[in-house]
């Protein structure tokens, strides 16, 4: 019975490390998938951090890593969205938002004895900050999906070192099966019983 299970055992870890380097195998190539994809999309379009001179107020810590380099990976994306784009939004809008500012907009146009210089500057203001958005929401899913591929890279890892104990353990467990002496009843000590005393 021991050596049954041994083998049964054995042979079922070596299954799961089968499928665990099949995983490890299609998790890798997910992960260079994206690398290569997030890269060419965003090398694509040409964008350079900015250098230190540009570097908006309070912003320095999270652009200088990244200064006058290519735009090409999800971290210099989310630098770039979120203490560049939207920096300067901020700046421009005094913290509204897109939908306030457009708001505001659309009561003022509605408004016959609003200044038309004023209503133009809030129409200028609610375009920039929508085509703010626009780039920053696009920036921002590269850096979702890179993100990912990463997270699928260290699974991978994973993945390859579960496959490679589960392999180690099961040969070691085929190993002891083999010397293991499969039990059987002629092999169990008999036990006599005491003869009957009057």
């Amino acid at each position: 019975m021991r050596k049954t299970m041994d083998k049964l055992v054995s042979w079922t870890g070596l299954i799961v490390a089968v499928v665990l380097l099949v995983a490890g195998g299609l998790l890798t190539w997910a992960s260079n998938f994206v690398a290569d994809n997030v890269k060419q999309q965003f090398s694509a379009q040409n964008i350079t951090m900015p250098v230190a001179a540009a570097f908006p107020k309070g912003q320095e810590k999270y652009l200088a890593p990244y200064a006058g380099q290519p735009l090409e990976n999800g971290q210099q994306a989310k630098a770039y969205a979120d203490h560049y784009i939207l920096a300067h939004m901020n700046a421009q809008s005094g913290g509204k938002t897109y939908s306030q500012v457009s708001g505001e907009f659309m009561q003022m146009a509605k408004d016959p004895a609003a200044d038309k210089a004023e209503v133009a500057k809030m129409g200028e203001l609610r375009q920039t900050l929508f085509m703010g958005n626009t780039l920053r929401g696009l920036l921002l899913y590269g850096y979702a999906f890179d993100t990912i591929g990463r997270i699928a890279g260290f699974a991978a890892i994973g993945a390859f070192v579960g496959a490679g104990l589960l392999f180690a353990l099961s040969i070691m467990g085929l190993r002891h099966a083999a010397r293991v002496r499969e039990e059987s009843p002629a092999s169990q000590p008999r036990v006599q019983a005491n003869p009957a005393t009057a």
